[in-house]
């Protein structure tokens, strides 16, 4: 009688929930860990692959779940400094609704499991698409959305921020998540990889091992590849085009703090009188004359236009220094119609342009259902009135010697918005300015924003900087490295030679379409893996009625 080998035994459809707990939240703390001021950024795709091998083969309430966790994981730090000044309630609030998002691509995923047994090639595939897609959505909704923990703004030390150039932030996304499903479908394969028959002989063992450990060995190498090959990608080299001298004026505030509001004429004298030492020593010829300098937002939180002394005070700044300034200011006409606003201030003539910040930042600038809210925070009450949104892009032009040259403006969070900064590029920027107050966060908040300004660069070929009232303040090239970075919480002034660019990039030629074919892409996955469990629930069906 012949002896017929037992089967092989049938691989898990998930892994224990103990161990998914943990993956979840070791997920969530690698991605973490992958932004400013921790900046490893070879972390993200590993946070991206625990998060996979965690809700693969969870039902829609389990996949939410572990999303959820890494989610919070992730959201509650990084976004810790909004609640600095304003309390627990909001900051906890807000990294929960940053999570659910995080949460609903845990529930897309585990939804999508049926593909992944059957296409084992969609696995890191659809990985990649569920995290633009969730991105997509985090970056609109609620309010104009709110896009702070993007992959793409953890790479900007990483080879990957070159994918940037080719597709902006939602590429390098695609490429970070891509990589870290290829690294997940590596462990799950060797984990739970196919076996040889009980019974089998040596030399069967010892081939499907051998399997095993090339199809993994070449995920992770793969996941290497999509990664490092970034470093292959053209970018726009700093030192081209029309030299400029760039001044940014850091004056410093006397206190942080939500009250930084009470201390307009000390921060607007603060920022005139660092602009006079930079006069003194142009004149002294230490240095050379900018064509423009740069205040960051709410260096003059003292409406010019209606406060005589303040304009005064500007201008005698815009003569000393013998060139224009671009001063963030608040305007508070007494129609009540309050505007966060980049002047260009020339001498003698005062604002000749102006760009009104395009997305107040909800709860901040605004208050959305300001009764309920108030219930939670008495706070929201420091916001007197709700700034009025601009409908026109920062692009402004600047007179100088050698000729006019075009700056893109962007006011603090709007660096975050991709159509926000390419409306200044395809308006004719050459220099990407982002002017901020970072007076009421801290240090990591800085950091953040400025590994945005990086990438933002890349992405268009534009030299760009970051203006704050008490850093960080620095100066961008177009391949993203940063220059003159100061500190947090003190007083500068920095003068960089800059090089003007006017080459367009296939990112900021695309603009939009890439993100939206790739969520688009990620919506026909979730369709194609209904249909296959659709299938699947059938033929189980027809099985127990034959």
């Amino acid at each position: 009688m012949t002896e017929t080998a037992a089967p092989a035994p049938e691989r898990p459809a998930r892994i224990p929930r103990w161990l998914a707990y943990a993956a979840a939240v070791v997920a969530g703390g690698l991605l973490l860990v992958a932004f400013p001021p921790y900046g490893l950024w070879f972390c993200a795709p590993l946070g991206v692959a625990l998060l996979a091998c965690a809700v693969r083969g969870r039902s829609l309430w389990g996949g939410l779940g572990f999303g959820w966790i890494t989610g919070v994981v992730l959201f509650v730090p990084l976004l810790s400094w909004t609640g600095t000044q304003v309390g627990w309630w909001p900051w906890i609030l807000l990294a929960n609704l940053q999570a659910s998002y995080v949460g609903l691509l845990g529930a897309a995923a585990a939804l999508t499991t049926p593909l992944f047994r059957r296409y084992a090639w969609s696995w890191p595939v659809l990985t990649a698409l569920l995290w633009v897609a969730q991105e997509y959505a985090r970056s609109r909704t609620p309010f104009g959305g709110f896009p702070w923990g993007r992959l793409a703004f953890s790479q900007a030390d990483a080879p990957t921020v070159r994918f940037a150039y080719l597709g902006g932030a939602p590429l390098v996304t695609l490429v970070v998540a891509g990589a870290g499903g290829l690294l997940a479908y590596a462990a799950w394969h060797l984990a739970f990889g196919p076996r040889p028959a009980a019974g089998a002989d040596d030399a069967a063992r010892s081939g499907a091992a051998r399997r095993l450990v090339t199809v993994a060995l070449l995920a992770d190498l793969g996941a290497v590849a999509v990664m490092g090959v970034g470093a292959l990608l053209p970018v726009v080299a700093p030192g081209e085009g029309r030299a400029v001298d760039i001044a940014v004026v850091q004056g410093n505030v006397p206190r942080l703090g939500l009250d930084f509001n009470e201390q307009r004429r000390a921060v607007l004298d603060n920022h005139v009188d660092a602009t006079l030492e930079l006069a003194a020593k142009v004149d002294r010829q230490e240095i050379r004359r900018p064509a423009l300098v740069v205040w960051p937002e709410n260096s003059s939180d003292i409406d010019p236009y209606v406060n005589a002394d303040a304009f005064e005070a500007i201008d005698r700044a815009a003569r000393a220094i013998g060139a224009p300034i671009l001063v963030g200011a608040v305007l508070a006409p007494k129609d009540g119609h309050v505007r966060n606003v980049g002047l260009l201030w020339v001498a003698g003539k005062g604002p000749v342009q102006e760009y009104t910040k395009r997305h107040p930042v909800p709860f901040a600038e605004f208050i959305p259902m300001r009764p309920l809210v108030r219930k939670i925070t008495k706070k929201v009450d420091l916001v007197r009135s709700d700034f009025e949104a601009g409908d026109r892009p920062g692009v402004m032009s600047v007179p100088a010697d050698g000729g006019a040259f075009t700056i893109g403006d962007v006011i603090c969070f709007e660096v975050a918005y991709d159509d926000i900064v390419r409306d200044t590029v395809t308006g004719g920027a050459q220099l990407l300015v982002t002017q901020t107050n970072n007076a009421t966060f801290n240090t990591a908040e800085a950091e953040q924003q400025l590994s945005m300004v990086r990438l933002r660069s890349v992405e268009h070929g534009r030299p760009g900087l970051m203006a704050s009232t008490v850093g960080v303040s620095a100066f961008v090239s177009p391949d993203g490295r940063a220059y003159d970075a100061t500190t947090f919480n003190t007083r500068a002034a920095l003068v960089r030679t800059t090089h003007l660019t006017v080459v367009k990039t296939p990112a900021t030629t695309l603009g939009g379409t890439p993100e939206a074919v790739l969520a688009g892409l990620a919506l026909f996955g979730l369709v194609m893996a209904g249909f296959v469990r659709r299938r699947a629930a059938a033929q189980h069906t027809d099985e127990e009625e034959a």
